[in-house]
């Protein structure tokens, strides 16, 4: 599903994004904007937990500069769904694990929403 994942850019299904993205286990992808760059709040968390996934899939960027706030954190898991929050490179892995286990094991993608920073 997510080919790869390098500093600036990442590429699903074989096409490359060059801006924060929302990957969602429909294999869509959409913009990922936030109010603050660095900042992933319960605003920025919104839409993606109206899908009503399964888990979510937080990429805090190559660093991990980017930080989810208590508020986002408590917003996700208060509704029942399961929170993984790491630097890009290992949420990309992360997101990939999971949709492909949940296929071999239950014989559907689980739902799943990766939202990923892609720079710093």
């Amino acid at each position: 599903m997510i080919d790869e994942y390098h500093f600036g850019s990442i590429t699903v299904n074989g096409e490359t994004y060059d801006h924060d993205v929302e990957v969602f286990w429909t294999e869509e992808v959409s913009d990922w904007w936030r109010k603050e760059s660095h900042i992933i709040d319960v605003e920025d968390v919104v839409e993606a937990v109206e899908l009503k996934p399964e888990s979510i899939v937080i990429g805090t960027g190559a660093s991990g500069m980017a930080k989810v706030t208590e508020e986002a954190k408590k917003f996700i898991e208060g509704r029942g769904i399961k929170l993984f929050i790491d630097p890009t490179e290992q949420a990309v892995k992360t997101f990939n694990v999971r949709k492909e286990e949940s296929l071999e094991e239950e014989g559907r993608p689980e739902k799943v929403i990766g939202l990923f920073h892609l720079t710093c």
